[in-house]
């Protein structure tokens, strides 16, 4: 079981400074986050309600507000329930794997080359578009310019059906610019480091701290490893913390899993 795991609609929180030593903003969590971060973090994704209310109790929230919060999402078509448990639909499933993947990312040996995605439908519908957005996002490419996406060809993973029909899918030499340049340009890496760095200090802090505090830091940096555009190393800045921040997280999450696993089986 991986202890918690980012609501899709929460952010999870965010660093108040950027020293890399300043607490964190972290923002309350909804019965439906804490709901959804739990599950998302099991493996496998289902837990009886009773499991789900004692994670709740660590926020302050009520039985009766988990419960209805867990009808409700049966209603969206969230989770099912299903052999006296509550379930991530296939939906959430996919979020899954995407998560678990940002934890070990499958990467091979870089030879230069890029991955080029370009759109080769016309009149898209809205819905197939953000669709086509969201996926290239979980593939880890940036958009150059419109209908145009990109990233260096280092990573091991499948493309879904909503990028293979709209798009016409190449392999070549960085199209403009150096590399790292290029690798700049498209993705705000000192940015990701600052906040990677708060994240860690804010895993040593935590260490010492409450479930509900180490939940909460928990699914903030599971929610910006997510982000991590995984280059190659010699695209990255010095001293990237990427690999630095996975290896802090694991050992935290193996302290944490079996306190949480210790109360939601009590």
């Amino acid at each position: 079981m991986n202890s918690v795991s980012p609501d899709p609609g929460d952010d999870g929180g965010a660093p108040a400074g950027d020293d890399g030593g300043a607490p964190l903003a972290l923002r309350p969590l909804t019965a439906r986050s804490v709901v959804l971060s739990t599950l998302l973090g099991h493996h496998p994704p289902a837990l009886p309600a009773r499991a789900l209310v004692r994670v709740g109790e660590l926020f302050g929230t009520g039985e009766g507000a988990v419960r209805t919060a867990l009808t409700r999402m049966v209603a969206a078509g969230d989770l099912e329930q299903r052999d006296g448990a509550y379930r991530l639909t296939e939906r959430l499933l996919a979020r899954q794997a995407r998560q678990d993947d940002s934890r070990a990312p499958r990467t091979r040996p870089w030879d230069g080359g890029w991955e080029i995605a370009v759109v080769t439908t016309d009149r898209r519908p809205a819905a197939e578009r953000a669709a086509l957005r969201q996926a290239m996002a979980a593939l880890r490419l940036a958009e150059l310019r419109e209908g145009c996406w990109l990233r260096p060809a280092n990573l091991v993973r499948d493309r879904p059906a909503v990028v293979t029909e709209q798009c016409a899918l190449l392999t070549g030499a960085a199209p403009e610019g150096g590399p790292a340049g290029l690798a700049a340009t498209l993705w705000d890496l000192d940015a990701w480091a600052l906040r990677a760095r708060a994240l860690e200090s804010a895993l040593r802090r935590e260490r010492g701290e409450g479930l509900a505090r180490r939940f909460t830091v928990s699914a903030a940096v599971l929610r910006h490893l997510l982000a991590d555009p995984v280059l190659p190393a010699a695209l990255l800045p010095a001293d990237w913390p990427g690999d630095r921040l996975r290896r802090h997280y694991e050992d935290f999450d193996r302290e944490f899993r079996e306190l949480l696993l210790r109360h939601i089986g009590g």
